[in-house]
């Protein structure tokens, strides 16, 4: 093989190892510090080259070469990587190309500044259409990024966003160099801003997770509290479904599970407004249209939580998440019409048939409720929902040989009817 054609090759080569530099860094500073990264790149180079200097035994280099060397390696060794790192921590692997699409043309430049080599026009010519083409492609393919900024956030037009929130989610997002940063809510009602306590317990310290080390955080299912990289959200396709209520949950589960890595801050950053005359549509509970859309929206998450394939996650997601809100559709329970009971009972038995809600995250009285639905027992439930809603407190406890359970009245429920599981206390509840 000729000297032009090994050129030639080494030289594709080269150019198809380099071109998956940046994309590796970009998923590398995920995970580590770009110091670290930058020194451990260095290392294994010098190794690899300590390696090939005795298996060639070449030369060590003269005392005149040792100022070059070291002005070579400040910027081959530690400043493009290091830099790199840097910026990456920021911005996407195809913004940066815009810039390194420029390093060909640049490098020549200091060739024949530095160096004092004369090349020929032509080499201008290729030199600087080669950029421009490269450069020119890199910001086509980003345009529609560009036009709509690195960054996703969304919000609701009545509701309301602390001053500072942005800023909080945004240190988080770079520090860390996660797909997205989430914050705690507070709910405004009137005046009064109170954040739940399971929104609190679930943004209790500022960290950077993946999905099966928090499955909890799949409770936190709102759009507007979240800071997306808009590469992570068009990379992976997510969108809000249209014309369903409850469209936060499906999207917002996909974007933890595809997530690299997501942030969490303690700090609330969303003021969720209740309208206390109920006209939200999440505030109409007792409709069959919220009630549709809100077992639609919980099966398609469940379906993508069961394809992600991770037990704990989807037992947690199950049990925990999936069951958290069911206490406001059994408190619609008494009175409510033939249509609403029966599709309420298909959605239970369809998530919770084959396990049961008595094994949820629900309070003893909404599980027993549940575990009503679950029977076919509509009277005795819409009587235990209806007594539970008239009593104002929790139902009272008995102690049993078995163990603690409910104690309610015997015109409101036969609990000797009941199975035990459905009525029993746990060591956490008394």
């Amino acid at each position: 093989m000729d000297k032009i054609a090994s050129g030639w090759i080494n030289g594709f080569v080269g150019v198809l190892i380099f071109s998956g530099s940046l994309p590796a860094t970009r998923v590398a500073v995920s995970g580590f510090d770009p110091i670290f990264l930058t020194g451990a790149r260095a290392t294994i180079a010098a190794l690899l080259a300590l390696a090939l200097l005795f298996a060639f035994r070449e030369k060590r280099p003269e005392k005149g070469d040792l100022r070059s060397l070291a002005v070579t390696a400040l910027g081959v060794v530690v400043g493009f990587p290091l830099l790199t790192a840097l910026a990456l921590r920021h911005v996407t692997a195809a913004h940066s190309i815009v810039f390194v699409g420029l390093l060909p043309l640049a490098t020549a430049i200091f060739a024949v500044w530095r160096g004092g080599e004369r090349v020929h026009p032509l080499f201008w010519l290729f030199s600087c259409l080669g950029s421009f083409l490269v450069a020119g492609f890199a910001l086509t393919q980003n345009l529609s990024a560009s036009l709509t900024g690195d960054l996703l956030m969304f919000a609701d037009s009545d509701d309301l966003v602390p001053p500072g929130a942005y800023a909080t989610l945004l240190r988080q997002l770079k520090r860390s160099g996660a797909d997205f940063v989430t914050g705690s809510v507070a709910r405004l009602e009137g005046d009064t801003l109170v954040e739940p306590p399971w929104m609190r317990r679930l943004h209790k310290q500022r960290m950077d997770v993946v999905i099966d080390d928090l499955p909890e955080i799949l409770g936190d299912v709102f759009a507007w509290n979240k800071l997306f990289r808009a590469d992570f959200w068009h990379d992976t396709g997510l969108s809000w479904p249209e014309g369903v209520r409850y469209e936060d949950q499906p999207t917002t589960t996909l974007a933890y599970l595809r997530a690299r890595r997501f942030g969490i801050v303690p700090e609330v950053v969303y003021h969720w407004r209740i309208r206390s005359e109920g006209t939200s549509i999440t505030q109409q509970r007792s409709s069959l249209h919220d009630l549709r859309d809100r077992w639609t929206t919980k099966l398609s998450s469940l379906r993508s939580v069961e394809e992600y394939g991770a037990p704990k996650v989807t037992a947690i997601f199950r049990d925990r998440v999936l069951a958290g809100d069911l206490h406001r559709y059994f408190a619609e329970l008494p009175g409510c019409d033939d249509e609403w009971w029966e599709l309420l009972r298909t959605g239970v038995l369809s998530i919770w048939g084959s396990r049961s809600l008595t094994h949820s995250g629900l309070l003893p009285a909404d599980r027993l409720v549940g575990w009503l639905v679950e029977q076919g027992r509509r009277s005795e439930a819409e009587a235990v929902a209806a007594y539970v809603r008239d009593l104002g407190r929790p139902l009272d406890r008995v102690d049993t040989p078995d163990g603690r359970r409910l104690d309610l009245p015997a015109e409101v429920l036969d609990v000797r009817s009941v199975a035990p599981a459905a009525l029993a206390v746990r060591d956490s509840e008394r």
